[in-house]
């Protein structure tokens, strides 16, 4: 059953986790092309072949929202990372190592800065007006604070690959 919880749980998280830190990553320079590009000016290429919808801002904003309605899809898809994470981690009998503890740490701090600074923000310049100012700095700190999501869940992997200290090998 343990082997079982373990594939769940990484599964999850590639599948969950990995969309999300891609789509975050790239929305800062998706609101800057769709701010900046006039609402009848084409954009070159939509993301992942998205399409204005009537009244839009154009194909460059429609990527933009897509992008961050995958944030917010896989983010709900996402809490099958730490809920299979803990039933593995129980199922190995290692729930009290500092590593898990850690890594529980790290995962509330990441999924905080995603539900609290990173969505929030995302939603806030897509409905924001258009274009942005050259001063505006929305953009860049989204790209701040989804580096740090980024950060903390790459700690979260390598903690998971390295396990310092647990007794059960890496």
């Amino acid at each position: 059953m343990t082997k079982i919880l373990l594939i769940v749980h990484v599964l999850a998280a590639v599948l969950a986790v990995g969309p999300v830190a891609v789509a975050a990553s790239m929305f800062p320079a998706a609101i800057r092309r769709a701010s900046a590009r006039p609402a009848e000016e084409p954009a070159l290429e939509p993301a992942l072949g998205a399409t204005a919808a009537p009244g839009d801002d154009g194909p460059a904003m429609a990527g933009a929202r897509l992008l961050h309605r995958v944030c917010r899809v896989y983010a709900v898809a996402g809490v099958a990372v730490p809920v299979f994470g803990l039933a593995t981690a129980g199922a190995m009998h290692v729930t009290g190592d500092a590593w898990v503890i850690v890594s529980i740490v790290l995962t509330a701090l990441a999924a905080a800065v995603l539900a609290l600074l990173v969505l929030p923000r995302q939603q806030a310049l897509l409905a924001g007006p258009r274009p942005l100012s050259a001063t505006e700095r929305g953009p860049a700190r989204l790209a701040m604070y989804t580096g740090l999501f980024n950060i903390l869940w790459a700690a979260v992997t390598v903690l998971m690959i390295v396990r310092p200290g647990s007794s059960t090998g890496a």
